[in-house]
């Protein structure tokens, strides 16, 4: 008794102590193999259902093999979808990022290789040979390698937009696979009539081109059929024809740039704007640059863009007093050559407390609130890496009325003076940038993510919203974009308006779309906070016409538009399978290339391959005192003492 006693008091001084338990745990985790299979319709045009059958059980029996070492497996397609069975009719082959994929879905985990099942046929994206991969890729080329005689209607080069009167070339580039000293005919058609012909003779060639000019005659989206006659011996005509599809509109949008003397910022507003061949980006620079003086008239513009406003020398202060009382909405860009001081004095309600000539280093940051075109959802964090700008030193004043677009960032604080912002003048809009250097934003943007989306976004938006009347219908209908893919739904948003112009819901919209062969289909939806947007799925290639109408304030309000649906027929292009990149890419990455007939001596030589678990280590800590077993043992000597003592009547 008097040793459980001791042992009792001894864990319990133990325990005043707070000793803690270290605990170490290993987790095991298997090596997977991801077998990546292109189901893209290329497979299903050369390989029949048979065929296709037994490649899937191959590929499962191969599957099973792994599995039976103690590895996991997964089927993935190129989407990154785990799939069981594959059905080969994918639109499009983008080798290289169903392999990114992969690599990204198992970061950091224990990917011990790819198996790549394919006929080596990539139409989109970019090669997988130049991508770095951190694991072997093991190749199966499926399909058939076996030139055939083929005429390809590789691209068909044209202007999206064309205007109204003129006439806009057109060139289809044809691919010749195993055809010499033929007679290749190219034709266009619009509404079933021929409306030109090209023939040339291929001689040795291996590749032709035919130039077509076009008129165009009528306005809006107008389809033209381009079409290569087919050759004795041709089995894959899938490729021979393709549709383009023309915008004619009546003319293009004036945008006019004044300057007082050059600047980077000139010219990463002029790469934005001329993206957009509805707009005509007009610089005037005096004794640098001269506009002709018809465009430099109100009314000659949709919008006029001041760059430095007042600028100090005075160049461009006349041109400023003119065109700035005119209709057309403006620009003014604030920078290091503008007076400060006579702002006011020129109508332009900015003032500034500060006229030291100090100037703050300032980063954008996106108004959350700002609502009259919204912004992609990354926005905001492609901003916050961007250079700062040079933007006047301390608080100044502006319109009450404004809508800001931009907000200052001084170092990692946002404050609340605006850096870009609008407010409506009349039936015009107003919109002024206060700072300089932001083509320093366009080059840091492609110098991270090798594009200027972000950019490019912010800008052509605002010029777009700039440069557009004021639209006061209170019915609003219009498709998300001009053009959509048949694989996807079509989108159309309505939205309709009260007296004060504010947004209502709970109408019912119907909606005509029709067709250009005359097809009609009717729609109605009702639109709420939630649903303003219906979308129309199935929908084939051609243009489609379409009339929403909606009742507001007891009166039928309408609205018409257009739009067009494309097709996709990248996979009919090409059915020679390309062995020698998937060779070529086993190779790079420490894999091995198998043919269709050779699965089972992959299934073998993965069985071969050795491949480790990886060991996850946890360390964790926890006070002796916090164990279950801690607290059962000090009750059992406490119970072992008292049930001895109550047995030998020692109490």
């Amino acid at each position: 008794m008097f040793a459980l006693r001791s042992v009792l008091v001894f864990f319990l001084a133990v325990l005043l102590l707070g000793p803690v338990l270290k605990l170490i745990t290993n987790q095991y985790e298997k090596p997977t193999w991801v077998y990546l299979v292109d189901s893209s319709a290329s497979v299903a045009e050369v390989i029949d259902s048979v065929g296709r059958e037994k490649l899937n059980r191959d590929l499962n029996v191969s599957q099973q093999a792994i599995n039976d070492l103690g590895y996991e497996s997964k089927v993935l397609d190129l989407s990154g979808n785990e799939i069981t069975n594959p059905v080969f009719n994918a639109p499009a082959s983008d080798l290289n990022r169903g392999i990114q994929h992969v690599i990204n879905q198992f970061e950091g985990r224990n990917l011990a290789g790819i198996v790549l099942v394919s006929d080596g046929i990539y139409n989109s994206g970019a090669s997988p040979v130049y991508a770095p991969v951190r694991v072997p890729v093991y190749t199966l080329g499926v399909g058939d390698t076996t030139a055939r005689v083929d005429l390809v209607l590789k691209n068909v080069a044209f202007n999206k937009v064309a205007y109204e009167g003129n006439k806009f070339p057109v060139r289809a580039q044809v691919l010749l696979q195993g055809i010499t000293n033929q007679n290749v005919t190219v034709t266009i058609s619009k509404d079933g009539k021929v409306v030109a012909t090209v023939n040339k003779d291929s001689q040795s060639k291996s590749f032709l081109e035919f130039d077509f000019q076009l008129d165009a005659s009528q306005k809006g989206i107008q389809r033209f059929d381009v079409s290569v006659k087919a050759l004795g011996g041709e089995t894959n005509l899938r490729n021979n024809a393709t549709s383009i599809f023309i915008e004619v509109v009546e003319g293009k949008k004036k945008i006019v740039m004044i300057a007082p003397a050059p600047h980077p910022d000139i010219k990463a507003l002029k790469a934005v704007v001329e993206k957009n061949s509805n707009y005509e980006f007009v610089v005037h620079i005096p004794g640098v640059a001269e506009a002709p003086a018809d465009v430099l008239k109100p009314g000659a513009a949709e919008l006029f863009i001041f760059h430095q406003v007042i600028d100090i020398a005075g160049k461009t202060t006349s041109l400023f007093q003119t065109l700035y009382k005119s209709n057309a909405s403006v620009l003014l860009m604030i920078g290091s050559s503008s007076n400060l001081r006579q702002l006011a004095s020129y109508q332009i309600p900015i003032q500034f407390e500060s006229l030291g000539g100090q100037w703050d280093d300032v980063t954008p940051v996106v108004n959350s609130n700002f609502r009259d075109f919204s912004f992609s959802d990354n926005t905001n964090g492609i901003f916050a890496r961007y250079p700062p700008a040079d933007v006047p030193f301390g608080k100044f004043t502006w319109p009450v009325a404004a809508n800001v677009l931009l907000y200052q960032r001084i170092g990692s604080v946002a404050t609340d003076r605006p850096m870009l912002f609008t407010w409506p003048d009349n039936n015009r809009k107003v919109c002024v940038l206060i700072g300089e250097g932001i083509w320093r934003w366009r080059l840091s943007e492609f110098s991270d993510t090798g594009n200027t989306i972000a950019f490019d976004e912010l800008f052509s938006k605002l010029v777009q919203y700039l440069s557009t009347l004021e639209d006061k219908r209170k019915f609003r209908s219009f498709p998300l974009q001009n053009e959509f893919s048949d694989s996807e739904p079509v989108v159309i948003e309505s939205q309709v308006y009260n007296d004060l112009f504010e947004l209502i819901y709970g109408n019912t919209i119907k909606l005509e779309v029709r067709h250009e062969s005359g097809v009609v289909s009717n729609y109605s939806y009702v639109i709420s906070p939630g649903s303003a947007r219906y979308r129309i799925g199935g929908l084939k290639e051609g243009v489609y016409r379409f009339t929403a109408s909606t009742v507001v304030n007891d009166k039928t309000e309408t609205v018409s538009g257009q739009f067009l649906v494309r097709a996709q027929n990248l996979e009919a292009q090409n059915l020679t399978a390309d062995f020698g990149l998937l060779r070529t890419l086993a190779q790079q990455t420490g894999g091995k290339f198998y043919r269709a007939d050779q699965v089972n001596q992959l299934a073998t030589d993965l069985q071969q391959t050795k491949a480790a678990s990886l060991i996850h280590t946890e360390e964790t800590f926890n006070q002796l005192i916090n164990l279950k077993w801690v607290f059962f043992l000090l009750l059992a000597l406490i119970s072992a003492e008292w049930f001895i003592r109550k047995y030998l009547g020692g109490y």
